[in-house]
């Protein structure tokens, strides 16, 4: 028997490669000679770095960058083995948790950093990005990674502008003199799951800036801010990216990226990682794939590394299930996955079900019951 395994981590409790640990001793309580393939995942977000160069001989790059709010740290991304394939996350730079909570103010915070990451690999050799832009702390539209590659935006004075989601209000021209060169010959892959826009009532700072410390005069600010320069792109250099499915993603990194950066493309995360471990490959005369997430809901299904997966075991002809905390009492359709499990075998609350230990008993509980079971049905 050979298992796939490529589950998302339970966030604040468990990796993908703890859970996948535990589910490959499940099955092997039962089924001791089984071959299981643990595929670590992850939608673009945190987590996506580690999650491909798990599955990867590529290496890990430490180097200095600045966080959100301009202060030295170090920070990680990874470059494949072909040794030209650079894997980004933005959250190691420019990442919420980074940020003290009584300092968040996407106003301020910038996605510098991120443009440090991006150079450092420039340096390498790298010429082919693929850029997770999960779990920001900004709204600047992706101005900061623009500024720390050379770009310098400048206000109606000719002024040159600091960082923050405070400039975009204020930006009158780009000045392009001192860019990267070597930014023409790379290829950038947008690894983003959601699909909003820069501006509006599904613009970035309506719906995320509250996450990120902004309160409702922030909101509005930054929302005015956006499509002023919006309107600049457009009306200076005939770039239309506002309403772009995801351009919001982000604080509107997204559609900066598209704008500024060439051969730039927005792809559904879990679709640019699976391609990039080739999952498709692993597939190959698998009998079951498990997969899932901490709580599993209609959400799940919507461009998450559930769908993801699903979407790839079908068109391979692989059973699917999938393995929760909890699952939605409203989720009564799951195409694609063929049964839906939960790990919870008796009540107990949110603080003692986010134990990791308690956790870790479950999943191998749980896991070991579904194979009895298997075993069971196969000996008919």
């Amino acid at each position: 028997m050979k298992v796939v395994i490529a589950i998302d981590s339970y966030k604040g409790c468990a990796s993908s490669q703890e859970l996948s640990g535990w589910i490959e001793e499940g099955i092997k309580n039962v089924y001791t000679e089984a071959e299981v393939k643990a595929c670590s995942i992850a939608d673009g977000g945190e987590g996506m770095l580690h999650a491909l160069m798990h599955n990867s001989d590529g290496k890990i790059v430490t180097c200095n960058v600045h966080d959100p709010l301009m202060q030295p740290i170090e920070a990680q991304y990874g470059i494949l083995r072909d040794g030209i394939t650079a894997v980004i996350e933005m959250a190691q730079a420019s990442g919420l948790p980074l940020v003290p909570k009584e300092k968040r103010n996407p106003l301020k915070t910038t996605t510098y950093g991120v443009g440090e990451l991006i150079k450092d690999a420039l340096e390498r050799g790298c010429r082919t990005f693929i850029v997770g832009i999960g779990g920001s702390a900004t709204n600047d539209a992706g101005l900061g990674m623009l500024q720390a590659l050379g770009y310098r935006f400048l206000d109606k004075n000719g002024d040159v502008l600091g960082y923050g989601g405070e400039i975009l209000e204020s930006i009158a021209s780009v000045d392009v003199s001192d860019v990267e060169p070597l930014l023409e010959q790379c290829e950038f892959s947008v690894a983003c799951d959601v699909d909003n826009v820069m501006y509006g009532t599904k613009g970035c700072a309506q719906v995320y800036a509250p996450q990120k410390g902004a309160d409702a005069l922030m909101v509005e600010r930054l929302d005015a801010g956006m499509v002023h320069f919006c309107e600049v792109l457009e009306k200076a250099y005939g770039k239309t990216i506002a309403h772009v499915a995801g351009s919001g993603a982000a604080g509107g990194m997204g559609g900066g990226m598209l704008a500024f950066l060439k051969n730039t493309s927005l792809r559904s995360g879990i679709e640019i990682i699976l391609d990039a471990m080739h999952f498709d490959e692993t597939l190959k005369d698998a009998h079951l794939v498990i997969t899932g997430e901490g709580r599993i809901d209609t959400q799940s299904l919507m461009g998450k590394v559930l769908s993801g997966v699903s979407k790839r075991a079908h068109k391979a002809g692989v059973p699917l299930i999938a393995l929760g905390g909890g699952i939605a009492d409203d989720l009564e359709v799951h195409e694609g996955i063929d049964a839906l499990f939960s790990i919870m075998r008796y009540p107990i609350c949110l603080e003692e079900a986010m134990e990791k230990e308690r956790t870790k008993m479950l999943v191998i509980k749980s896991t070991t019951e579904i194979f009895r079971l298997m075993r069971a049905i196969l000996r008919k």
